[in-house]
């Protein structure tokens, strides 16, 4: 497991009963995790500086029930800014596990000397976008949701960065068209739902559509790629899936798998996902 321990603006505090309680800048929150199946030490709810917690309904989504009010903040990691809140589904705009990704890309990057350019598939509010195009690279940052690309746009404004290109667009046919255009990219990241709607009603499904859609993707990449980075949420997924995906599709470069995670003040690591990355040095 990697995990990144730069983080000062966000720690888990406690975690137990399919729970784990945050501490973002000031604000505690607590949401539903499906990793942690162990019973809890104390009970989280009755956390007394705890600011909303999110109710999961027994017909899908759920609910924040809020104790004290929460309005829109920042938190900060390393030199980046970004926007939290408290949106449905328990999101809250940013996944502070993937700053072990940003940190490893972004050196990737700031060691190529030269220009590299970046496609960011699913991209979400565009914290990878954002630290990627502060290590200098040149971004296009796709994603079918227009609220999403909308707050993606004021992180990139918070971390004072302007050379991402904004894309809403269903993210397979956003790649079928820049193949035909010609288009070339140094590093594609995606970071794809287990299940999801485009702009227009496009389905995916991550079991039939991702390794399809890598495929495809390799005919975008330039002579001299730097790197391919998929990273998963899907619980059940594991990392070495996504080594096999890549290893079947990129050649003469470094590929590695791994879970990512994040400390708890319990002294133990809640797993957060899974990443497989082709690199070349």
């Amino acid at each position: 497991m990697k995990i990144n321990t730069d983080w000062k603006d966000y720690e888990i505090i406690a975690t137990g009963n399919g729970e784990k309680l945050e501490r973002w800048k000031d604000v505690y929150l607590l949401r539903p995790d499906p990793q942690v199946i162990w019973p809890q030490q104390i009970d989280l709810s009755k956390f007394p500086e705890l600011n909303a917690r999110y109710i999961r309904s027994n017909e899908g989504g759920g609910r924040w029930e809020i104790y004290r009010p929460v309005k829109d903040f920042n938190v900060s990691w390393r030199d980046l800014t970004f926007s939290v809140k408290l949106m449905g589904f328990k999101h809250t705009g940013i996944f502070p596990e993937q700053a072990v990704n940003w940190d490893f890309t972004a050196n990737l990057v700031k060691n190529a000397k030269r220009e590299i350019k970046v496609l960011n598939l699913f991209a979400y509010t565009g914290a990878a976008s954002v630290a990627l195009s502060k290590a200098g690279a040149k971004v296009c940052h796709v994603d079918s949701a227009k609220g999403m690309v909308e707050r993606a746009k004021l992180n990139a404004a918070l971390s004072k960065v302007d050379n991402i290109r904004f894309i809403i667009d269903d993210c397979k046919k956003f790649v079928t068209r820049e193949i035909k255009r010609g288009n070339k990219y140094d590093a594609v990241i995606m970071d794809p739902p287990s299940y999801g709607r485009g702009p227009s009603g496009e389905t995916w499904k991550i079991e039939t559509d991702l390794f399809p859609l890598v495929k495809l993707c390799t005919n975008l990449l330039s002579d001299n790629p730097l790197f391919f980075l998929i990273n998963s949420y899907t619980t059940g997924l594991q990392p070495g899936v996504l080594k096999n995906i890549l290893s079947l599709v990129l050649k003469d470069g470094n590929i590695e798998a791994y879970e990512v995670g994040l400390p708890t003040k319990e002294g133990i690591a809640l797993p957060c996902g899974a990443s497989g990355i082709f690199y070349r040095n």
